[in-house]
């Protein structure tokens, strides 16, 4: 394991799963949020963004967190890992984590967003979570039939999932090129 993917919905605990995977095989996690995200919630231009997501994605080791599809590093990052962990929660999950998320950080950066974007009551960001199991999730499935036989890929339907999997792989099950 030296190129994780972690995607799904946000409010999933794809973040949390990240830093906890990262925590235990030292490999360096990279937030996309934090790299597309500029100060007060702006967008980056789409060409610096692209080139700093191929930068990423060509460095030896990483686990990124974070979808961003539509975007041609994205093919460059699902021909590079090794490893993908798709969160296939049901949306009332994600939707209780993205509004607990909002009362317990609300005015806070979270340590996986960009500085100068403090988590905030977004009705935009709260629709897309909503809707994202009908618009996002094809465009996943369509993105996965792309992976290769020799790529590792597991999804999780729960977060108890993802916790049980962390659990049962030992700090050396789970280290670098185990």
């Amino acid at each position: 394991m030296r190129r994780v993917l972690v995607l799904g919905s946000s409010g999933s605990g794809k973040s949390t799963f990240a830093r906890r995977l990262s925590q235990a095989t030292g490999l360096p996690m990279v937030s996309i949020d934090a790299l597309y995200w500029q100060p007060g919630w702006q967008p980056s231009e789409p060409g610096p963004f692209e080139q700093q997501m191929t930068q990423t994605a060509e460095q030896p080791e990483w686990i990124i967190d974070g979808n961003y599809l539509s975007q041609g590093a994205g093919l460059l990052r699902r021909t590079l890992a090794d490893t993908i962990f798709w969160f296939d929660l049901p949306r009332r999950v994600c939707m209780t984590g993205i509004l607990l998320r909002i009362l317990r950080s609300y005015g806070k950066v979270r340590p996986e967003m960009a500085a100068g974007c403090p988590e905030r009551l977004d009705l935009e960001f709260i629709r897309y979570v909503w809707t994202y199991r009908a618009r996002q999730r094809p465009k996943l499935l369509a993105f996965f039939k792309g992976l290769r036989p020799d790529q590792h890929f597991v999804r999780f339907a729960s977060r108890s999932e993802a916790d049980q999997y962390l659990a049962s792989r030992s700090t050396a099950a789970v280290t670098i090129g185990a």
